[in-house]
């Protein structure tokens, strides 16, 4: 060892001793300015050292001819507290003050000192990082069991919440009502069968004079505020219908009267009106996908109105111009919202694969008609949407 670097390290020593240092925290400090040192010192340049100690602390200064990296102080055993170019600064405290020093400190014992220390310093934190371990596997161990237990609770609320959709489900979307010469069939397809509530909703009910009113509405937003709003819709046709309003002016009249009760209300809607003895239908289409008729022998054709109606909601709301057929027995008519047909996101492609399926099942009894149709036109889905398919038949009187 070369004798300057001798006396530096002695230097150190006596000072850590003096100041009642630790013997880990003085072979740091020795190492640290040993590697710093050394090398300046065989190339010649000069290396200041200062101590100074008070109040059972003691400040290290080391001074070097040229700046050291970054990369250097940190890869340093101790690192200095400051440091500034060529000067660093170690702070360290001391366990007692006014202790003798050695004269001449041996190198050889303070450094086997030294070691050991850091050897016992290695094994306490050795034991410590084995009782973290510990420490964290039982804690990784219980945030598990937590997180099995959250993912219970969560699927438990998913099933709750499903069912409580499923029954908000059944009071929005009615039963199909009994009519004598017409049989009816209907299917609910939401986005999310978590959440079974959109603003695609339905109405059907028989008239005081015997006839079948339906009404579908697709109403403009998605979740509570949609239902909430395609209900709406549902029961003032409903309210208007019954009082015997007439059946051209429904849409428009609704639309009026709910503008100032519900100012941002826009729905699409669909009405049709059956007199099951004679089959005579007539619709009231305002913005919705047309219907679909479906006889025993003809093509499935679309039925749209003469001149596009507009929704509720909508300027000019109402279909001025009503679409009318006569159904023979057998017939068919399909309502249907646009998640139906725009499932592949073109909605001219959606409507001639509906006219060709609907031909195709014609003779398909009628409960499972609707279901099967928006499987099958439902087996690619680029786009997804609610979608509501009604079904009425006109059947032979008993």
């Amino acid at each position: 060892m070369r004798p300057d670097l001798a006396r530096i390290r002695r230097r150190l020593r006596t000072a850590c001793t003096r100041a009642g240092v630790s013997a880990d925290d003085r072979g740091r400090l020795v190492l640290a300015v040993t590697l710093l040192a050394e090398p300046a010192l065989t190339a010649g340049e000069t290396v200041d050292v200062a101590t100074a100690a008070s109040d059972r602390r003691l400040a290290v200064t080391v001074r070097l001819a040229h700046a050291v990296s970054q990369g250097s102080r940190d890869a340093l055993p101790l690192l200095p507290e400051r440091g500034d170019g060529d000067t660093l600064t170690w702070h360290l405290t001391g366990g007692r003050t006014g202790a003798p020093a050695d004269p001449e400190p041996d190198d050889d014992r303070a450094t086997r000192e030294e070691m050991l220390a850091l050897v016992a310093r290695a094994d306490t934190l050795a034991h410590e990082q084995r009782d973290l371990k510990h420490e964290l596997a039982e804690t990784n161990s219980g945030v598990l069991a937590m997180y099995v237990e959250l993912e219970q609770r969560d699927e438990q609320l998913r099933r709750a919440h499903a069912a409580i959709f499923r029954e908000l489900e059944d009071a929005l979307r009615p039963r199909p009502p009994a009519v004598p010469g017409l049989e009816l069939a209907v299917h609910y397809s939401p986005t999310d069968q978590d959440s079974p509530t959109g603003g695609d909703l339905y109405d059907w009910f028989v008239l005081p004079d015997g006839q079948l009113h339906v009404t579908l509405v697709d109403a403009v937003g998605h979740g509570v505020t949609s239902t909430r709003h395609a209900l709406t819709v549902t029961h003032a046709i409903r309210t208007l219908a019954l009082e015997g309003h007439p059946f051209p002016d429904l849409i428009a009249h609704a639309s009026r009267t709910l503008a100032a009760i519900e100012p941002g209300l826009m729905a699409t809607v669909l009405l049709a009106r059956t007199d099951p003895a004679t089959g005579h239908t007539r619709f009231a289409n305002g913005g919705h996908p047309e219907p679909v008729l479906v006889t025993a022998t003809d093509p499935a054709r679309l039925l749209p109105p003469p001149v596009p109606g507009r929704g509720v909601g909508f300027p000019d709301p109402g279909s001025s111009e009503l679409v009318e057929v006569e159904l023979a027995e057998g017939d068919t008519v399909l309502l249907y919202t646009d998640g139906l047909v725009e499932s592949r996101k073109d909605i001219d492609e959606g409507q001639h694969r509906l006219l060709a399926l609907a031909a195709a099942e014609r003779t398909r009894p009628m409960a499972g008609l609707p279901r099967e149709l928006v499987t099958r036109m439902h087996d690619v889905v680029l786009h997804a949407d609610d979608t509501v398919v009604l079904a009425v038949r006109r059947t032979p009187r008993p």
